[in-house]
């Protein structure tokens, strides 16, 4: 997952960080609700991923007639992707269906009740603390001016500023996740 930086953290070191299935935190607060903790916080557990922008990828698996509540901050924007089943979301039990995408934005309250439907409920939750700058994109490059862009190009040529190209870089956290 890539996340846009703040125009203050564009040019921190570069970070990468690796977590393979077994290292994901998980939460099973009852029989029936299975949550992957991927970034961000659900029922009291901490992803340990860092993010310098406010995050979250929560993947939920629900029982039939199962519910639970994840935990939006208020200021965020996102979104939920239902990968299989059916479910009720929101306290308008807006129902979707495999492959629906809920979008979360002007979000008025600070969490959202579901209801599975289907013994095969299996959705994603993604949001984020907007950033509120410009934006300019091109290619892999986001920045928020078209002069930044053109330094981020030049600076990839020539292996300037952590481009893992850059013979003298290394991560200060390449050894830490293996």
């Amino acid at each position: 997952m890539r996340v846009n930086l703040a125009k203050k953290d564009k040019y921190s070191e570069p970070n990468y960080q690796e977590f393979p299935a077994e290292k994901v935190v998980e939460v099973v607060p009852e029989e029936g609700i299975h949550i992957k903790v991927i970034a961000g916080e659900s029922y009291g557990t901490q992803s340990p991923v860092m993010t310098r922008t406010p995050t979250m990828f929560i993947d939920v698996k629900l029982k039939k007639g199962k519910t639970m509540e994840q935990v939006i901050p208020k200021s965020f924007n996102g979104f939920i992707y239902t990968i299989s089943g059916t479910a009720l979301f929101g306290g308008d039990k807006h129902k979707a269906e495999a492959h629906h995408t809920l979008v979360l934005s002007e979000n008025d309250g600070t969490y959202i009740p579901v209801e599975s439907l289907s013994d095969d409920c299996h959705f994603v939750v993604i949001a984020g603390e907007p950033i509120k700058e410009p934006i300019v994109q091109h290619g892999p490059f986001v920045m928020n001016t078209k002069q930044e862009i053109y330094q981020a190009f030049a600076d990839y040529q020539h292996g300037r500023n952590g481009f893992e190209g850059a013979p003298e870089w290394t991560s200060s956290i390449r050894d830490k996740w293996m």
